[in-house]
């Protein structure tokens, strides 16, 4: 159960990339269906969760609540949507994976945390990654907005690496509340602001729901990503630890260009394999400590006699 949730959460996450690509183009206007997306999620897993019992509405009146949703959900999707009206789907996910080494390097920076050899060692292989995907495009006739939503996309990810490093402390001062719920109330709050910010940068036309792309876009994005998604991600984390769900990263910006290519007909050169390779190879080496202790995770000790009565069962 365990490794097909795991499974199911990477493939998830690997497509919702190519389903904002799909909506943006569909003419959704990018921070009103993304406000829309994270509101809704946000306000049907709170209510669900308030009716097992397991939060109360005066969460939402928390400081904290606002904080993490407008640094997890408000700074990191408002760019992602934006900046996909003019990058591919892939690229965005690929650039999307160097939130570890954003929160690596913000740690080092403002937390006066030592990183070992090896992470600040995966910081430059990831980096150089990003570099090989963006300089062989800049030769060739790409936009300014091409690389702007590029730039957008990074910046996108420093919001993140900023709400992972405060939500760490939210989520000890909070030990008692299902961390659903929280998710959930932040996402809530950063809906609230995608809401404000469409309201004063596009033109709301609510009838691009008449569009099968847009309204699939949203409905999917909404269910299976927002919902399901983010709730097998924290049952993974609840029944396993949070290093191993994390793991997705690793995984789903490669499933991200592959349905990039295979279903919208995005671009992929080698140079493109290269830049995901090195930039996964990167956020591998930022977090190599994290994973040794998930590999090398001690077994509890087996009595003699139990393991023997174990060893005589029939195998099946």
């Amino acid at each position: 159960m365990i490794m097909l949730a795991y499974s199911l959460v990477c493939l998830i996450f690997g497509t919702t990339f190519l389903a904002i690509k799909i909506g943006v183009d569909a003419g959704a206007p990018p921070f009103f269906s993304a406000g829309l997306r994270f509101f809704l999620a946000g306000a049907v897993l709170f209510l669900f969760m308030v009716l097992r019992g397991k939060a109360r509405f005066s969460l939402l009146l928390r400081k904290e609540m606002l904080l993490t949703g407008a640094a997890l959900t408000f700074g990191t999707f408002s760019a992602l949507y934006w900046a996909e009206q003019y990058v591919s789907s892939g690229l965005a996910a690929v650039l999307s994976a160097t939130g570890p080494m954003m929160i690596l390097l913000m740690q080092m920076a403002f937390l006066r945390q030592k990183a070992p050899a090896s992470s600040l060692l995966g910081c430059i292989i990831g980096f150089t990654g990003v570099l090989l995907l963006l300089l062989p495009s800049l030769t060739a006739a790409v936009t300014p907005l091409w690389l702007i939503g590029c730039i957008v996309v990074l910046l996108g990810e420093l919001c993140y690496a900023a709400g992972a490093i405060y939500s760490k402390k939210v989520t000890t001062a909070f030990t008692g509340v299902s961390p659903i719920a929280l998710n959930a109330a932040q996402m809530m709050y950063g809906g609230a602001l995608l809401f404000l910010l469409s309201l004063f940068s596009e033109p709301l036309h609510p009838s691009y729901l008449m569009s099968f792309q847009a309204a699939g876009s949203l409905l999917y994005l909404t269910v299976i990503g927002s919902m399901v998604g983010h709730t097998l991600f924290y049952w993974l984390v609840a029944k396993t630890n949070p290093v191993f769900p994390s793991t997705w990263l690793y995984i789903s910006p490669p499933i991200a260009v592959g349905v990039g290519f295979l279903f919208y007909n995005e671009a992929v050169t080698w140079m493109t394999l290269l830049g995901v390779i090195t930039i996964i190879t990167g956020t591998v080496l930022v977090n190599a400590k994290a994973l040794k202790q998930l590999i090398r995770r001690p077994k509890p000790a087996i009595p003699v006699l139990q393991k023997a009565n174990i060893e005589a069962l029939p195998q099946e």
